[in-house]
C-alpha cells in the first residue's frame, strides 16, 4: 500500500475574510456591525485584520446579525488558528531571518528573540499581511517594488519595506469603509464639489465630506500617518475588483500638498485604470507621474484660467481674489505659484493652512 502524506497547505484563511464578504453581502456597514459588538468599531477592525479572536460573545452576535451559526464562527476561528500555526512552523524553521526584515505597525526595538518571540513575532506578520509564506508575500506586496508603476524615486529604495506596510495598513482601513461599486463616471461627476471642499478649514470637516463623496463613485478615503522609513505623501490602487482605495498620508502638514496629493491620486485613478501607484515628491519621474501631475494642476488652476494665472501678482489681495473665484483654497494657488517658480518657496506660505499631527490624530484611520 503507497504512503500518501498528509496534504498541509501553506494559505490560510482569516475568519475577517469570511466577515468581510459577508458584510458586503448584507449590505451592512462597518458602523452597522460594530454597534452589535463589544468594543464596537476596534473589535470588528480586530476582527477583520485578525489581532482579535472570535469569542463566543461575537460569534453570537454575528450569526444574529449577518448569518450563519454560533458554531460556524467558532470553527472558523479553530480552522484560522491551526492553519496559522502550521504557516508559523514553516516560516520559523525556514524563512525567519527574512520575516523579521518586514515591519509591523507598532514593532518597538528588539534585542535577542527567544524561541516563543520570535515565533510570536513572525506570526505577526503572517496575520498581520495574511500571507501563509514568503512566496506570498512577494507575489501580493512584494511585487510592487519592482513594478514601474511603483516610483522609481530615491525615496523607495531601502524602505520599501516600510512603504508596503503603510499600504498593508491602508488595505485593512479600506475594509472598515463601505462604498458603491467603482464607477469612473461617478466619481467624474464628483470632481467639482470635491475640489471646493479644499476652501474648508477643518480637516474634521473636510475629510468626512471627502470620503462620502468618494465612497461614492467606489473609492475608499483612507487616511493614516506614514511610519517611520516610508515618505510616502499617497497612494491609489484598487483593493477589490469594485473598490478602489487612496491613501492618505498629510505628509508635509499643509493644505496646499494635502490636497494636491488628493487631485493627485484621483488623477491615477481616473487616467491609468486604477492601477497600483505610491507617491512621494511628486517628481515628474514617468509618462504617468506627468499626466498626473497635470491633472492635479488643472484641478487648482482651470484650463481656462491658465494665462490669467500666469500674470497674477505676488500679493495677499491678488491671490485671493484669483482663488475666490476659481473656487479653490488660495494655499493651494501659492503652492502652485512656488511649484511653477513664479514666486520663492518661502514667499506667501502665510497664505497656506498648516496643521500638527496632535490635530490629525483623532481623525486619521
Amino acid at each position: 500500500m503507497t504512503d500518501v502524506q498528509e496534504f498541509t497547505p501553506d494559505w490560510f484563511s482569516k475568519p475577517g475574510d469570511a466577515l468581510r464578504s459577508l458584510m458586503i453581502r448584507r449590505g451592512r456597514t462597518a458602523q452597522e456591525v460594530a454597534g452589535v459588538l463589544d468594543g464596537g468599531l476596534a473589535t470588528l477592525r480586530g476582527l477583520l485584520d485578525g489581532t482579535n479572536a472570535i469569542t463566543e460573545h461575537h460569534a453570537a452576535a454575528l450569526a444574529d446579525n449577518l448569518g450563519g451559526t454560533s458554531s460556524f464562527w467558532i470553527k472558523r476561528q479553530t480552522n484560522y488558528e491551526a492553519a496559522l500555526e502550521r504557516a508559523v512552523d514553516r516560516a520559523v524553521a525556514t524563512e525567519s531571518e527574512d520575516w523579521l526584515l518586514i515591519p509591523v505597525p507598532g514593532e518597538k526595538p528588539r534585542g535577542r528573540l527567544s524561541t516563543e518571540k520570535r515565533r510570536a513575532e513572525v506570526r505577526r506578520r503572517l496575520a498581520f499581511f495574511n500571507v501563509g509564506t514568503l512566496d506570498a508575500w512577494d507575489a501580493r506586496y512584494g511585487r510592487i517594488c519592482s513594478n514601474t508603476l511603483f516610483r522609481k524615486s530615491q525615496a523607495f529604495t531601502a524602505n520599501n519595506r516600510a512603504v508596503l506596510m503603510w499600504l498593508r495598513s491602508g488595505e485593512l482601513g479600506a475594509d472598515l469603509i463601505s462604498t458603491r461599486s467603482w464607477n469612473l463616471g461617478n466619481l467624474l461627476d464628483r470632481l467639482e464639489t470635491i475640489r471646493k471642499l479644499s476652501n474648508i478649514r477643518q480637516p474634521e470637516r473636510f475629510l468626512p465630506k471627502l470620503k462620502q463623496l468618494c465612497a461614492e463613485a467606489g473609492v475608499a478615503v483612507v487616511a493614516q500617518k506614514a511610519p517611520a522609513g516610508c515618505p510616502a505623501s499617497g497612494a491609489s490602487r484598487m483593493v477589490a475588483p469594485d473598490k478602489a482605495m487612496i491613501l492618505l498620508s498629510f505628509r508635509g502638514l499643509s493644505d496646499d500638498k494635502f490636497w494636491f496629493t488628493v487631485f493627485h491620486e484621483l488623477g491615477h485613478l481616473i487616467l491609468h485604470n486604477a492601477k497600483t501607484f505610491v507617491d512621494a515628491d511628486m517628481e515628474e519621474v514617468d509618462e504617468s507621474e506627468r499626466e498626473a501631475n497635470e491633472f492635479a494642476s488643472r484641478l487648482i488652476v482651470p484650463e481656462g484660467r491658465a494665462e490669467e494665472f500666469d500674470q497674477l501678482d505676488a500679493s495677499r489681495d491678488a491671490v485671493l481674489r484669483f482663488s475666490v473665484s476659481v473656487g479653490v483654497a488660495p494655499g493651494l494657488t501659492v503652492g502652485q505659484m512656488q511649484h511653477r517658480q513664479m514666486i520663492r518657496r518661502d514667499q506667501m506660505n502665510f497664505l497656506k493652512r498648516h496643521w500638527k499631527w496632535e490635530d490629525l490624530d483623532p481623525i486619521l484611520d
